[in-house]
């Protein structure tokens, strides 16, 4: 059966928070002083994308394969950010496969939807970040047009004993 894409409701929104904790999880596992852990992030997951999916500038996708949920991307209009020295543009977020349908391409129809449909609200451009440690996220990107534009570095604080 083919994959499904289409806008989440809020029936999706227990899934939705499953598979954006998972993320989170993986995240935290790459580097956990770097990527927080909420506690019940699957509650928080649910609630936040829940909440965006209604919101006139932001997306929420899931694909679905034989009428189950497998997958979503979130994705917002971003405005000017002096800060970053970038235009306004669409930010990708979020995407997750859930690991029983990777190697489908379900990956690849996510990403390509969600720059369809934010490249439809008017931006110029997609900017998306992925875990250092993230390398199959950054093939797949690349492999869909996405370059390397900036490097995120982290340096942790020095005990408090240190600034004395």
């Amino acid at each position: 059966m083919p994959v499904t894409l289409r806008p989440a409701k809020p029936s999706d929104e227990p899934a939705l928070g499953r598979m954006g904790a998972a993320l989170a999880r993986q995240h935290h596992a790459f580097d956990n002083a770097r990527f927080m852990l909420p506690e019940d992030v699957e509650s928080g997951y649910r609630w936040w994308l829940g909440r965006e999916a209604k919101k006139a500038d932001a997306v929420v996708l899931v694909a679905e394969l034989d009428g189950e949920v497998v997958g979503y991307a979130y994705g917002r209009v971003e405005g000017v950010d002096w800060n970053a020295l970038l235009d306004r543009s669409g930010a990708l977020h979020d995407l997750w496969v859930e690991e029983k349908a990777r190697g489908a391409g379900v990956g690849a129809l996510l990403a390509e939807e969600m720059m369809r449909r934010l490249t439809a609200l008017g931006v110029p451009r997609v900017v998306l970040h992925t875990a250092a440690r993230n390398a199959n996220a950054q093939r797949l990107f690349t492999k869909l047009g996405w370059r390397p534009t900036m490097v995120e570095m982290t340096r942790e604080a020095p005990p408090r004993d240190d600034l004395e």
